[in-house]
């Protein structure tokens, strides 16, 4: 699909890282989804009774039928009930929202994928055994770039610390460049956030525009998404009906974090959605109506990632598959203190997305030192939730 700026029509990848009750919502359109079959109510309520505070499942059918099941509460001292298909914050499944206007760019001839960083952003990208000649636009997007991750340099165990730091793209950036490259680009694969804090930087200068404008009139627009955003600088709310999201404190206890400066997560991982418009969004990506048939093949044209969490995981450009029970799928998980989202398309159109209030490592309380299997096997219980979701009617 090709995007004509509105200035001229007349004639668009753990956070660097419990009270129980279940209900479903009741209403049947794209922006209220209908009562959940049981098996959903199930799927939410086990993950719950492992600790996460609430869980939202929302299962959109090929034809756009959308079914929602919450469990869990959306307040902790409240006790009050998770809203069906409420506001959430997606982390790093911004980063296919940036890939599709990055290639939707590519599109207009405005973009290459396999120019050079520095032909975009000439005298920037620089550190130690960082050459910016060397690293392209294609190895941003696919995490192959060699570039250090910023998140070491960001506290994320003690998440309150942080939560009101607003930090600009290019503050981020020198947090990242402040240290050594990872392996020269082009080398491997390693997934690092630094990767689409460049590609948003390169999306505002070739378009000139912000990048949140970009997203909204590129994507959100079109699809006709009521609760899906990029926050404006500065903004730490959530602006709809919406569950708290909760991380550890320094003293181990669970911390209502849903007050949260998002902007060190920019382009790799700000923005806010539901899980009925996440669905609809990677569904139309999947479906062709964002982008045109060779960019989306080269999205789709992914390598292998050695994840240990997502079986088969490949990783194209802003998009990540694994093999499931219900075939190869493809989506983009996110984790951001407070929020856990994950999702994923099937090969017959059906797409799920399930969003926990708070990460793994909130919740877990079994061993870690030289126990890391164990908390593997906790982690993957999201993703096994998920294949469930897909495979069972």
């Amino acid at each position: 699909m090709k995007y004509t700026p509105k200035f001229a029509v007349i004639t668009t990848a753990l956070a660097a890282s419990l009270a129980f009750t279940a209900c479903t919502s009741q209403a049947a359109t794209k922006d209220a989804p209908e009562e959940a079959p049981k098996v959903l109510t199930g799927i939410a309520e086990r993950l719950v009774e492992k600790g996460y505070p609430g869980a939202i499942i929302t299962r959109t059918s090929p034809d756009g039928t959308a079914e929602t099941a919450t469990a869990g509460t959306a307040d902790l001292a409240a006790d009050t009930p998770i809203p069906a298909d409420g506001e959430v914050r997606i982390g790093s499944a911004s980063k296919t929202f940036s890939a599709v206007v990055a290639l939707q760019l590519v599109e207009e001839g405005l973009l290459e994928l396999d120019r050079s960083v520095d032909t975009y952003l000439p005298g920037i990208i620089k550190g130690e055994g960082i050459d910016p000649k060397a690293i392209t636009v294609r190895q941003l997007l696919q995490h192959t770039s060699g570039l250090p991750e910023y998140t070491t340099e960001v506290i994320v165990n003690e998440a309150s610390a942080d939560r009101d730091i607003y930090r600009s793209p290019r503050d981020v950036l020198d947090l990242a460049l402040g240290q050594p490259a990872i392996f020269p680009a082009g080398e491997r694969h390693q997934y690092t956030n630094t990767n689409y804090i460049v590609l948003g930087l390169i999306i505002e200068r070739v378009t000139q525009r912000p990048l949140a404008e970009q997203i909204h009139d590129r994507i959100v627009t079109p699809l006709d998404l009521k609760h899906t955003y990029l926050p404006e600088p500065g903004e730490t709310g959530l602006r709809g009906e919406h569950p708290l999201g909760y991380h550890k404190d320094a003293k181990g206890e669970l911390r209502d974090v849903t007050e949260y400066d998002s902007s060190t997560a920019w382009a790799s991982g700000a923005m806010v959605s539901t899980p009925a418009e996440l669905n609809t969004f990677m569904k139309a990506v999947l479906d062709g109506e964002l982008l045109e048939p060779a960019e989306l093949d080269q999205m789709l044209t992914g390598i292998p990632t050695g994840d240990k969490i997502i079986p088969g995981s490949t990783y194209g450009l802003g998009l990540e598959s694994g093999e499931l029970g219900a075939g190869t799928a493809w989506g983009h998980n996110g984790y951001i203190p407070g929020y856990q989202t994950i999702n994923t398309v099937a090969e017959d159109g059906t797409a799920v997305t399930i969003t926990t209030t708070a990460l793994p490592p909130a919740i877990y309380d079994g061993p870690l030192d030289g126990a890391m299997e164990e908390f593997l096997d906790f982690a993957r219980l999201p993703i096994e939730a998920l294949d469930e979701a897909l495979s069972t009617p």
